[in-house]
């Protein structure tokens, strides 16, 4: 392996529709688990916590949108100046291994809602922003450096979908910043092609 070449992922590959099957049952978990604790907490599960008045939800579409047009940009200057940043879309390549377009979008869809559900539908609301931007961060961790910068960055994606929540007071924004980043880095690291083999 030569200098600067990100290392290559350790262990099997998953099967095509494995991760996919995975993470639909573990989002389905945290969204589940999210709506039971809200409606724990309110005594009820509000309508209003996840659509806005028809009259206020420009803003909430508008906010949301550009809170994602902003973390993708502030990805962009990293991968133009962070060498380890092409090294965390590249073991993101290899761990995601084959994943269909429509899988992509699914998963993109089912992170991004059952992820709000839960941090900033139920968790926010019961411990507070910092706790839920906090373990939201540690839930985006692993081993090796380049994971780390994976967890600093979603801390700062946390950061802004828990402002978003507390700004506006329901879900739509923060959901639909979640899955708008998701569907476009998930889209551009599948499309990364595979290293070579050494």
């Amino acid at each position: 392996m030569e200098r600067g070449q990100p290392a290559a992922a350790t262990g099997p590959r998953p099967r095509p529709g494995e991760l996919f099957r995975l993470a639909s049952r573990v989002y389905l978990v945290l969204a589940v688990g999210g709506l039971l604790w809200i409606g724990w907490q309110r005594r009820t599960i509000p309508l209003a916590l996840f659509l806005p008045p028809a009259r206020e939800a420009w803003i909430d579409v508008l906010a949301g949108l550009g809170a994602a047009a902003a973390l993708l940009g502030a990805w962009a200057l990293a991968r133009r100046w962070l060498p380890i940043a092409a090294a965390l879309e590249e073991r993101l390549h290899e761990t995601l291994g084959p994943l269909g377009t429509g899988e992509a979008w699914g998963l993109a869809l089912l992170s991004g809602v059952a992820e709000e559900v839960f941090f900033r539908g139920a968790m926010q609301p019961a411990w507070g922003y910092l706790v839920a931007t906090v373990l939201f961060g540690v839930l985006h961790s692993g081993r090796g450096r380049e994971l780390l910068l994976w967890t600093l960055t979603a801390l700062l994606a946390g950061a802004m979908l828990g402002g978003l929540m507390a700004w506006r007071g329901n879900l739509l924004a923060p959901m639909l910043c979640h899955v708008a980043v998701n569907a476009v880095q998930l889209r551009r690291i599948l499309a990364r092609p595979a290293p070579e083999a050494p």
